[in-house]
Order: structure tokens, then C-alpha cells, then sequence
């Protein structure tokens, strides 16, 4: 099969690679319809995430299972599915907890040894616990199976962001960050009821996105100048909850400078150079409650999969590029230069924008 892998830096390749196949009782094997690259997968583009070359890559997919191992009880071939961006045993403590992320099995698509998203096709250990099954008349419509793929990752790390933060119905929230997370934080909030929204960006493209997901107001400033205008938004005070959703030091930095005191910041932004961010004793003072991490979607998946079915919420805008498999690499291009906010892959599909 064919399948994205990383050599260096800014070297992507798609190759062949050799078919997945069952190897445990627990393995299914799905054929990937549609992946996406996720903003985490540039750290690794760019040099900053450690990678072996050749190494799967991709994180994010849904697809047809072709095969199941013998002790797969809860999909079959011929199903639809999503995976969520880690697989997990289901039935672990921290599984049973909703941690599915901490799962004592666990492992992360991409992993050494294991498939990628960015390929044909897909070998998931421990299919009972990981995949989610879809209806499979969705398979069929391509608006939908964009919107459903957000829950592979960037959906349900927006929504763990925002439940993080605390939102709730009458809050006061802003979002750091406007990348397809911290859009999807925007829907989230939006969802829980929020009643204010400040969306920090400065493209205009993305900014639009988020007032069509439910932001109320954009602040385009940056640093010191952005805490002045949400702090002028919120008579002085700032935000009662604050999605984080970059992991810079400048990103968390801003975070806090725009909570309001006694809120939250959910932080879901992966952390590069952000060791520095925080000051724990201007927290203290000022009662800040920092909560989030890794998004542990797959507990996530079964709350929002109905709202995606049924079109309360639409999350496909997150999706600005379209590339085939072969093209991968091309996409990687875009997002690192910040030509696309995030791009879909799918198999045989030609380049297309918007």
C-alpha cells in the first residue's frame, strides 16, 4: 500500500509500504477513506519532534474495516468507522475513568513499528476499544464524512479545551489560538452555551470561520495589545474562561494575562518553548485554575458524534484543502506556510482549495 512517511525535516515521502495485516485477536484492519494532517504533525515537519526516518505518520482518520482479529467484537468488516488519535484497550483503569489517553496500552498512530493515517490503509490494535462505529450511509456523503472526521482529533480536543475551562451556559470566553483547535473550541463553547466568544487571530479567513462557528467578537492584536482589547471587552476583567490552543510561552502568557480572576484556562495547545509561560504566583493570586493536556477524544466521540450526525454542529469549514494521498507531501507544504488551515486527505481524490 502506499502511506506518507518522514525522512528529515521538510521531507516527506509517500511510499510503499507493506500491507497491513491481523496480527493479534484484537487487531482490525481499516481502510482509510479520509485523514488529515493535524497541526502537531509540523513540529515533526519541521524538526522540532524527533522522528526515525522513514516513519509512519498521520494521526487522524476514518475508514471501511476490511478485517477483524477473532476476539473483535464490536465492529466487523464492512463497517464505517472513526479511530480516535490513540488507540486504547477500552477496559484499563484510566479507560474506565475517561483517561483513555493515559491507557496502559495505549499507543499513538505513527508510533515506531506502527501504521500512520496518512497512508491506504491502517492496522488498529485493540479495535474494540478504539474505533467508534458510523452509520454507514455516511460513507457516501462527503460533507458529512469531513465534518465526522473532526472527531478523530480536532473536534474533541476543542471541546476538552473548553470543558477544561470551564464554559458554560452565560460564560465569558476567549480562545488563544486559530488554528482548526482553537476553532473547534470556539464550536464547543459554542455548544455549551457560552454567551460571549473572543476569538483571538489575525487572518481574517480563519477569524471569519470562527463567527460562523459562534464567535461574538475577534481581537487581531497580539501580546500586550491583546489583553488590553479582551480586557476593554470585559470591563477590565477579563475572561471567565480561556482555551489556550498554540503551546508557546507567548500563547500561555496571553492566557493568562486574559483570565479573568477565579476563572480556568483549558490548555490544549502541545507545548513548545512554553516552559516559561507561567507564573504560579500571579495564579495564586488571582484564584486561576489551569486544567487540560492531551484530549482523550475517544471518550468524547459517543457526547458529539449524535450533534455532527444531525448537523448541530459542523465542524468541516476547519478544512480548507483537499489533497490524494500521493499529494500529502504538498500539504505539508500549504500548512507549514500557512496557505491552509488544515488539510483532508483522501484516497484518489485530485487538489482542490476552499
Amino acid at each position: 500500500m502506499r502511506a506518507t512517511t518522514i525522512h528529515a525535516p521538510y521531507d516527506m515521502r509517500v511510499e510503499d509500504v507493506p500491507d497491513p495485516v491481523v496480527q493479534l485477536p484484537t487487531d482490525a484492519v481499516v481502510r482509510v477513506l479520509r485523514a488529515c494532517v493535524c497541526g502537531s504533525d509540523l513540529w515533526a515537519y519541521r524538526g522540532e519532534a524527533a522522528r526515525q526516518p522513514g516513519q509512519r505518520i498521520g494521526h487522524e482518520f476514518l475508514g471501511i474495516v476490511e478485517e477483524t482479529g477473532s476476539e473483535v467484537g464490536t465492529v466487523r468488516a464492512g463497517d464505517l468507522v472513526v479511530a480516535p488519535f490513540m488507540w486504547s484497550d477500552g477496559v484499563c483503569d484510566y479507560c474506565r475513568e475517561g483517561l483513555t489517553t493515559s491507557c496502559e496500552h495505549g499507543g499513538f498512530w505513527g508510533s515506531v513499528g506502527y501504521d500512520g493515517g496518512q497512508g491506504e490503509a491502517v492496522r488498529v490494535p485493540f479495535a474494540d476499544g478504539t474505533l467508534v462505529r458510523l452509520p454507514k450511509e455516511a460513507a457516501s456523503d462527503d460533507h458529512l464524512l469531513s465534518a465526522l472526521l473532526t472527531l478523530s482529533d480536532v473536534l474533541g480536543t476543542g471541546h476538552h479545551a473548553a470543558l477544561g475551562a470551564g464554559v458554560r451556559p452565560g460564560a465569558t470566553v476567549a480562545v488563544v489560538g486559530d488554528g482548526a483547535v482553537g476553532l473547534c473550541a470556539v464550536l464547543a463553547a459554542k455548544r455549551l452555551g457560552a454567551e460571549r466568544i473572543i476569538a483571538l487571530g489575525r487572518h481574517a479567513v480563519r477569524t471569519d470561520i470562527a463567527r460562523r462557528f459562534g464567535a461574538t467578537d475577534v481581537v487581531a492584536e497580539r501580546g500586550e495589545a491583546a489583553v488590553e482589547a479582551v480586557r476593554a471587552l470585559t470591563r477590565g476583567q477579563g475572561a471567565h474562561a480561556v482555551v489556550e490552543a498554540v503551546g508557546t510561552e507567548q500563547s500561555m502568557r496571553t492566557a493568562v494575562e486574559i483570565t479573568r480572576d477565579g476563572g480556568a484556562i483549558g490548555f490544549v495547545g502541545v507545548p513548545h518553548g512554553s516552559g516559561t509561560g507561567l507564573d504560579l504566583g500571579v495564579m495564586f493570586d488571582r484564584n486561576i485554575a489551569l486544567r487540560g493536556g492531551v484530549a482523550p477524544v475517544r471518550a468524547y466521540i459517543p457526547e458529539l458524534l449524535p450533534d455532527v450526525l444531525s448537523g448541530t454542529i459542523d465542524p468541516s469549514p476547519v478544512f480548507d484543502m483537499t489533497v490524494g494521498i500521493e499529494d500529502v507531501p504538498e500539504g505539508y507544504k500549504a500548512m507549514d506556510e500557512r496557505t491552509a488551515l488544515k488539510v483532508l486527505v483522501t484516497n484518489g481524490a485530485h487538489p482542490t482549495r476552499g
